[in-house]
Formats: structure tokens, C-alpha cells, sequence
């Protein structure tokens, strides 16, 4: 420590930050970053910081003045314009015009200003007209002379001192030579759109042929119009590489597989080449190019499975087998989750005597599928490989690229998901398929949307999943799947649905007490009926034409849980600007329930207890005027079990309502 400092402020608990700073918070290009510090000195000298902040790649700061909040806690906001990296730190100086402008007007109000005050006002001033430019330069000089005049009554001259427009211009040309600039910087990592709000829809492309045949790349590109039409925005594909043949699966996960058997599409690898190969029957990489051109006319983007494993076939087991670990007798150790084993897979090895070879291949599985053009990955199980690695690649690719977007599927513990978010993943599928209750729903979702996590860690919701059947959706019949529905659809902003297994019903599992589907499509093909009369496909495409119309919809901030007299019905709200949707569920799908709201009138923007909104079911495009925050709701599973409502605060004209439609 230096004993000569003249640096006197201090700067700490600068929000938001992420590890203190570790690792970068998250933002959607366009949002409105709050920064927040507590900003003070010894003394009583006045104190001024800035908020200093650039992109990467720039090198002058830019500043914006920072506001005194409460308790030495101050507060500026700036908005992030273009995606990727920026970096931000605080910078704090002791005011010396502003010490002396507030003692001045002390002074005033107690009739003791004297000569000497004055003079020190114009030299501080002066000294401000030194450092600023253009009109403000020329305001000081002058407002320096002016305070000099003795020729001018004194009561004249203090308020030219106090003018508001001499303050704010020696606030834009201050004396920073004694600055405090906060260590370290913190960094920000700002996103598109569709990291924060995106709806996806998972389906086995082999399922999608005619009867009795595998499906193809071509096949859904011919009917992707299923998939835009229920508005979906990320279609997602389980790995489309080709298959190995060594111990593979046969239906039901048997460990005998028949000569016409599929196997397993996370079993990768084979003859035909590895993860930057498709399979055979799948088609060729213009049959993928064509699907992505297709889906992009829709409006829709193609994310692909990114499933760092292989299967005994893969070319990288003979090529690289450093890459793996070995058993005692040297063979290949293959993957295993006891009881549960896979024998038709084997694990990276993150541990190998070639890690900068290992990690470079992998590099190279992303870039390639970049190259062809697409921008969003899904990731299997990223806990079992290692952190490190993540940090570096997603690194690596988004410093290229920085509107890739990474989907974590881990469901793992909840320290190692929020690691993974940190280390750049961009959202994450969560434990929403398990959280049943209108307790746990609220616990979990004030965990991701109220806590440290909201900084970094994006939620994806998704009901189910080709491993994840919940005992709420085998048991609960229509209603159980509407209520998963409406509830991923507009608790979290970014979801997604296994198709057709979910709008078409699925329930059977393969074993009692399992989430194993019966036939799943992971070890054999499917043929789904989709024009079933009895399917889900329109309500899931009114649940999605609400989230587009809708802009509280599309965040997870605003979210705020209204209370009811009945546990089984479930309230919240989610309000950006003007736009507040109001939902009510049935967590029950076997029964009716009813009972009362006690609304937060405050959060719906209602500010009069005694005056009635309207509250416009967009489910059913039904209309109700309620009043206060005790409001009657009864929700029967076999008709519809939510209301998804748009309020509308004040009565106007009847053009207004198309707005809500």
C-alpha cells in the first residue's frame, strides 16, 4: 500500500456480478442493464462515480453518471445494442464542486456566505472550464468570472453558483485525477432473442416415413409445416449420425437386437463415419441442407444433438483409442449409470494422454455443423464431461460466432447445472418435469427467477422428454398433459415438447415405477397418427400464439404468485409493461376445483381495490369483469384445467380488446 493514496473512495458490492466476477451475467441484446454499487468515502466530502462500460473489442470506455439510491448505495443503467461480450467496472471520485455547492447553499439559507467561499467556488469552476468543451467550457468561464465580480450583490453571486446548469456541467467534466476505478471488471455476455424466449419441438426424424418404413431428412422436411404450424420456433433432432452395430439395442431396450433393429441414435458411429456424418437412411448432407433452407422459409431454426460418446464402431475407437479409458484385461470401458448399463456405448476419456487432440476433434464436431449452417446445440449429458473443456469451447466457437446458442441437458445436481451455465451454456433444461405442487413450483421457480441464478442460468421447461414419462402424465390423462403444457409455456419463457409422444398422449410406461416409455422411440421407429381427432396439436398451437402475442410471456422477469384459498389452484402473474397475463391452473387432473384468488393487485398494475378489470381468457376467448383481488375460479381437468388470462386494467373501446386476442 502506498502511504502517499490520495484515492479516498471506496467502491464495493457492485451488482449484478456472478462469482464476484468470474464469470460473465447474461442479457438479451436490446435490455437495460442495471448496474448498482456502494460508492463512499471518509469524511463528508460529496461523492460522484460513473459507470464505465464498452464492448469487446473497443477501446475507449464510455460512461454514464451514476444516482444516488440509499445508504451509499448508487445505481446507472445503460442499454447492450449489439451481441456479445461487454465489460463494465465502477469508477468513484471524491466532488469537490459538489462539497462545496452543498455547503454554499447551506450557507445561504443561514445568511453567512462570505467573500472566501465565493473565491473558492470560481477556482473550482475555472478548473472545470478547463476540462470541458464547447458550450460547457464557455458557461464555467463565465460563471467563474461572475462569481468573481465584486461589483455583483453577494446574494446574486451565490445563486449563479447554485445555478442547476453550471452543476450539471461540471458533472459532465469532472476532476477525475483522484479516481477510485474499481478491480476487477465484469463482464457480460449478451445473447439474441431466441436465447431468452424460443418454443421447441423434439422429434425422431427415422418416425416421421411412411408405415413400415424409416423416415428421412427429406421426409421432415415434406412435413415440417406440422411443426410451424403449432409454433414451434427450435426444432430440435436427436443425433443423426449413423448407428453402431456392436451390442446394439433392440426394442425395449433388450439387449438383443434383431437384423432390422434401428439401435439407438446416441450410440454414434459407424462404417459410414461419425459425428459429422449422417446416417444412410437418413440421407445425405443435401438432404440436410435442405431441411435447414425449408425450415428457415417457416421461420423455424434446426438445433442439433451434440452427444459426445461413441459406439464400439465409431472410427475414433481404432483411430484415437488414448481417447478412452480401459478396463484391466484392455478393452474399452463402456458407459454405465448402475444398474443401468450401456453396453453399445463408450465414454470420452477427459483424463487422456492426448487431451489438446481430444478436445480439438471435439471443436471440430461444432465447428463442422456450424459451417453447415447451424446456429443451435443441444448437448447431452455435458456433467460427465469436463468443465474445463466447456469453458474453452463455447468460448472458442461463440468469440466466432457469438449467436450460437448451447441447451444444457443435464439433469444433475443443481450446483453442477448452474456450473455449466456459467461456463457459457446458454439455457437448461431444469427439474419443472418433477415440481407438481403449487409449493414447489413456487419455491423453485423464485429460486431461478428471484435469486442469484437469474443472473446466468436461462430455464428451459419441458413436460417430458424421450427419457422423462412423469407419473403426473401417466396417470392424469388429458388434463395432466394441458396442465404441463400451460404451466411450461408461461413459467419459463424458453420450452419444449417431445413430439408427437406429447400432443398425441403417450402414457404407457415400459415397467411399473418407470419414466421409461413402453416402445419408445429410442430403440425402434414409431408411426404416429397425426391427425388423431383426439390430439393436443391445437391447443398447443393456441398456447403458442399467446406466448408470441404476448411480450410478458417472453421473460422470466415480472413474475409474481398470487395466493388462492385452495392449493390445488395455482396463481400467477407475468406483467411487461402495459402487457399482464394472469393464470390460473388445476394442479389436480382428476377433480374440479374451486376456490378464491387473493390477487396483488399492485403487480397486475391495478391500483384501486375497488375497481373492476376485465380479465380476457385468451384459451377460450371468453371475457370476465372482476373486481378486487377476490375473484371466484373453478377449473374441471376434463374440460380445460387453466385459464390464461390477459388483463386489462381500464375500460375503453372495443377495438382496444383485439390487442388481448
Amino acid at each position: 500500500m502506498s502511504f502517499a493514496t490520495t484515492r479516498r473512495v471506496v467502491i464495493e458490492d457492485v451488482t449484478p456480478r456472478v462469482d464476484d466476477g468470474r464469470f460473465p451475467v447474461k442479457r438479451i441484446v436490446g435490455d437495460v442493464v442495471t448496474i448498482e454499487a456502494d460508492v463512499f468515502a471518509d469524511g463528508h466530502d460529496a461523492v460522484a462515480a460513473d459507470v464505465r462500460y464498452r464492448r469487446s473489442g473497443q477501446r475507449a470506455w464510455r460512461h454514464v453518471p451514476m444516482e444516488f439510491v440509499v445508504n451509499d448505495r448508487w445505481m446507472a443503467e445503460f442499454a447492450v445494442t449489439e451481441i456479445g461480450r461487454y465489460a463494465f467496472t465502477i469508477e468513484g471520485w471524491v466532488d469537490h464542486f459538489a462539497t462545496w455547492r452543498r455547503g454554499l447553499e447551506k450557507k445561504r439559507d443561514a445568511g453567512i456566505v462570505d467573500e472566501a467561499d465565493l473565491q473558492i467556488g470560481s477556482g473550482l469552476i475555472e478548473e472545470g472550464a478547463d476540462r470541458a468543451k464547447g458550450a460547457d467550457a464557455l458557461l464555467l468561464a463565465d460563471t467563474a468570472a461572475r462569481l468573481r465580480d465584486r461589483t455583483r450583490p453577494i446574494e446574486d453571486r451565490v445563486e449563479v453558483g447554485l445555478d442547476d446548469e453550471v452543476a450539471a456541467a461540471m458533472r459532465r467534466s469532472p476532476d477525475r485525477t483522484r479516481s477510485t476505478i474499481h478491480e476487477p471488471t465484469y463482464e457480460i455476455w449478451v445473447d439474441r432473442e431466441r436465447a431468452r424466449f424460443s418454443s421447441w419441438y423434439e422429434l425422431f426424424p427415422r418416425s416421421w416415413g411412411e408405415p413400415g418404413s424409416h423416415g428421412t431428412l427429406a421426409d421432415v422436411a415434406d412435413r415440417l409445416d406440422y411443426v410451424a404450424d403449432m409454433g414451434f420456433d427450435v426444432l430440435y433432432l436427436p443425433p443423426i449420425h449413423p448407428i453402431g452395430r456392436t451390442n446394439r439395442k433392440g426394442p425395449n431396450n433388450s439387449l438383443q437386437a434383431g437384423p432390422d433393429d434401428p439401435g439407438v441414435p446416441w450410440a454414434i458411429g459407424g462404417p459410414e463415419g461419425g459425428h459429422t456424418a449422417i446416417h444412410p437412411q437418413l440421407g445425405t448432407v443435401e438432404d440436410f441442407r435442405k431441411l435447414l433452407g425449408r425450415a428457415a422459409d417457416l421461420g423455424v431454426e434446426i438445433a442439433l444433438d451434440i452427444a459426445f460418446q461413441c459406439s464400439p464402431d465409431h472410427p475414433w475407437v481404432e483411430e484415437h483409442p488414448e481417447w478412452f479409458a480401459h478396463r484391466p484385461d484392455g478393452s474399452i470401458q463402456y458407459a454405465e449409470n448402475p444398474p443401468k448399463k450401456y453396453e453399445d456405448i463408450y465414454p470420452l476419456d477427459f483424463e487422456t494422454s492426448d487431451p489438446e487432440g481430444l478436445w480439438e476433434a471435439l471443436k471440430g464436431v461444432f465447428e463442422f455443423w456450424i459451417s453447415e449452417g447451424v446456429k443451435i446445440f443441444r448437448v447431452d449429458n455435458p456433467h460427465t464431461k469436463a468443465f474445463p473443456f466447456w469453458e474453452w469451447v463455447i468460448s472458442e466457437l461463440k468469440s466466432r460466432d457469438p449467436e450460437l446458442i448451447f441447451l444444457s441437458e443435464a439433469f444433475t445436481r443443481p450446483k453442477v447445472m448452474y456450473r455449466l451455465a456459467k461456463l457459457g451454456f446458454t439455457q437448461s433444461y431444469t427439474y419443472f418435469a418433477w415440481r407438481n405442487t403449487a409449493w414447489e413450483l413456487r419455491e423453485y421457480l423464485t429460486e431461478l427467477t428471484a435469486g442469484e441464478p437469474r443472473e446466468f442460468f436461462r430455464p428451459s421447461f419441458w413436460p417430458n422428454t424421450p427419457d422423462i414419462l412423469t407419473e403426473y402424465l401417466q396417470t392424469g390423462g388429458r388434463g395432466a398433459f394441458i396442465t404441463r403444457l400451460v404451466l411450461a409455456a408461461t413459467l419459463s419463457s424458453s420450452y419444449g415438447i417431445y413430439g408427437p409422444a406429447f400432443e398425441l398422449m403417450e402414457a404407457t410406461p415400459r415397467l411399473p415405477g418407470s419414466e421409461e416409455y413402453l416402445d419408445s422411440e429410442k430403440y425402434q421407429i414409431r408411426h404416429w397418427e397425426l391427425d388423431r381427432p383426439d390430439s393436443l396439436a391445437p391447443v398447443v398451437r393456441r398456447v403458442n400464439e399467446i406466448r408470441r402475442r404476448h411480450p410478458a410471456l417472453q421473460r422470466n422477469d415480472g413474475l409474481t404468485f398470487h395466493h388462492t384459498d385452495n392449493e390445488q389452484l395455482f396463481c400467477y402473474s407475468k406483467r411487461d409493461g402495459d402487457d399482464t397475463i394472469l393464470v390460473v391452473v388445476n394442479l389436480d387432473p382428476a377433480h374440479v376445483q374451486s376456490g378464491w384468488t387473493s390477487l396483488d393487485l399492485a403487480a397486475l398494475g391495478i391500483e384501486d381495490h375497488h375497481h373492476q378489470f376485465q380479465v380476457h381468457d385468451l384459451l377460450v376467448d371468453r371475457r370476465y369483469m372482476w373486481q378486487g383481488p377476490h375473484n371466484f375460479v373453478q377449473l374441471d381437468p376434463d374440460q380445460l384445467p387453466a385459464h390464461v388470462f390477459a388483463v386489462r386494467r381500464r375500460a375503453r373501446t372495443e377495438e382496444d380488446f383485439d390487442y388481448y386476442l
